[in-house]
């Protein structure tokens, strides 16, 4: 992965900083796009010098299964041509991730999985068309859990990514290659996708700006599935100004997509108009879960007094179904994600095992060598709890739980605006260290994975350290109110003086 630094025409090596200025890879999309407004810098080189970050850093994070130089150095030239001639948006030039769960056409997509190994998808998805149609440079595809099953991305079929804060820890998951990317100053922004807290939660452990939006607010076409009534595409960055941009370009109504909502694409309505007056619930619940670090509380607790003196009032809520959600999301997800995987058989695309017997024998060999320990034992999970005889038992009754959660929410915001709360209940804790526990990993997402059941928008925003590490301070907010969260998670930001810093490794 190692780069060798850029060459100027003469062959000398072009400097990362020119005339004493700030490094770009350590700016947000704003700061950057006056940069290449006032001709300080280009897309070209932009793209240039992320790369050689890249070069530098990702031999030790390992945020990046693979680059994809030609396509971005193809974008940037459009890019450097739109803003030279005034046709350039906020996002023209910006150097991006994609997690690899994301289908770009020509782009091998594998889901950090073997069984897909090679496939390269004939369309690029919704989400990611519309932020190249917004000019943006894709710099290549992150890792991540595979087929998004984990909190640590150690279950990627690759190799484990590392934290830029500690490369002795995990950066959380499943999408960990694209918030270690952010993180580290690799790319500008990344995409990522949230099942049970797979944005927010690695957001949380790598100190950067992660958001999961309302069901059906993005479209998920072109998104490999996991879970289809709780996955949901959205970005990490460096900001919130710069997450709600992101989020407005990918937004809206997709007639590829029959779960994608035709609302108003309003997500930055009022994004600086502060917290005077609103109320924070402030869930007892989610205050005394299991694992819990007293740093972590600290931290929360210290965030919650910079928004209280920034005008909001706390108050508190209830949502007594907490205990159960749980429970109820690890049958649903599975027993989703063992439909979905059906279709990887070793026929259609990806891994075939051609040295079988019969097609019975071709498609157990190609599930049992494609696909990681996780994730065959999620869908023996899922398979078991769709069995007949268990559904009714399983199932449908985490179903109904499920719609308890919903009710629970529906009756805590109708005493608040927003929920505000710990995204993780611990800092990024170290590599291998829960690899042989699933229940302490799962325990992970159990103050993110509420959201999902509901189908909530949530944004986790950085608020301190704890041993040396980040903390995630998560914003919820009702269904289709992304603007009150971003608000809340702004006034946040600007109140604290919170700056995201690319970890330098």
């Amino acid at each position: 992965m190692r780069r060798p630094p850029s060459m100027d025409s003469s062959g000398c090596r072009r400097s990362r900083k020119r005339h004493n200025r700030v490094d770009p890879t350590r700016l947000t999309i704003g700061e950057v796009q006056q940069l290449l407004r006032d001709g300080e810098t280009s897309a070209q080189e932009l793209l240039s010098l992320h790369l050689d970050r890249i070069g530098s850093a990702d031999e030790d994070v390992k945020a990046f299964l693979r680059l994809t130089e030609p396509l971005a150095a193809e974008q940037a030239r459009a890019a450097d041509k739109a803003i030279k001639a005034g046709k350039a948006g906020p996002l023209t030039g910006i150097p991006m991730a994609v997690k690899d769960v994301l289908c770009v056409r020509g782009v091998e997509t594998t889901a950090g999985s073997q069984i897909l190994r090679g496939f390269k998808p004939p369309y690029t998805g919704t989400a990611v068309q519309r932020l190249f149609d917004a000019g943006v440079v894709m710099l290549g595809v992150t890792n991540c859990d595979e087929f998004a099953m984990g909190s640590s991305t150690e279950n990627s079929s690759y190799f484990p990514t590392r934290n830029p804060w500690n490369l002795d820890r995990v950066p959380g998951g499943s999408s960990g290659g694209s918030a270690a990317s952010v993180a580290a100053g690799e790319a500008m922004f990344a995409l990522g996708s949230d099942t049970g807290g797979s944005i927010r939660q690695p957001a949380a452990l790598c100190g950067v700006v992660g958001m999961k939006p309302t069901y059906g607010r993005v479209s998920r076409y072109g998104l490999i599935a996991f879970a289809s009534s709780l996955d949901q595409i959205g970005p990490f960055t460096r900001s919130v100004e710069d997450c709600a941009l992101v989020l407005e370009t990918m937004a809206g109504h997709d007639p590829l997509d029959s779960t994608c909502a035709d609302r108003p694409n309003d997500v930055r309505k009022g994004l600086d108009d502060g917290v005077a007056k609103m109320r924070l619930g402030v869930p007892r619940e989610y205050f005394g879960v299991e694992g819990m670090e007293h740093g972590v509380k600290t931290a929360i607790e210290k965030a919650l007094l910079v928004l209280q003196s920034a005008g909001a009032e706390l108050v508190d809520v209830s949502l007594p179904h907490t205990d159960y959600g749980l429970a109820a999301y690890y049958i649903i997800a599975p027993a989703e994600c063992s439909s979905n995987l059906a279709r990887f058989d070793g026929v259609k695309y990806g891994m075939s095992e051609q040295d079988a017997q019969n097609i019975t024998d071709a498609y157990m060999r190609t599930r049992r060598l494609g696909f990681g320990p996780e994730v065959r034992r999620r869908v023996m999970l899922g398979t078991y709890a769709l069995s007949s005889g268990y559904y009714d038992a399983y199932y449908l009754k985490a179903q109904k739980v499920r719609t308890l959660i919903k009710r629970d929410f529906d009756e805590a915001f109708r005493q608040c605006d927003a929920i505000v709360s710990a995204t993780s209940p611990t800092v990024a804790f170290p590599l291998g260290s829960r690899t042989q526990d699933p229940l302490s990993m799962y325990l992970c997402d159990v103050l993110t994975l509420g959201g999902n059941l509901a189908g909530l928008p949530g944004v986790s925003v950085p608020c301190g350290m704890s041993a040396g590490l980040p903390v995630g301070l998560q914003v919820l907010a009702p269904q289709w109110r992304e603007d009150i969260a971003l608000r809340v998670a702004r006034a946040y930001e600007v109140a604290s003086g919170m700056r995201v810093e690319a970890a330098l490794v």
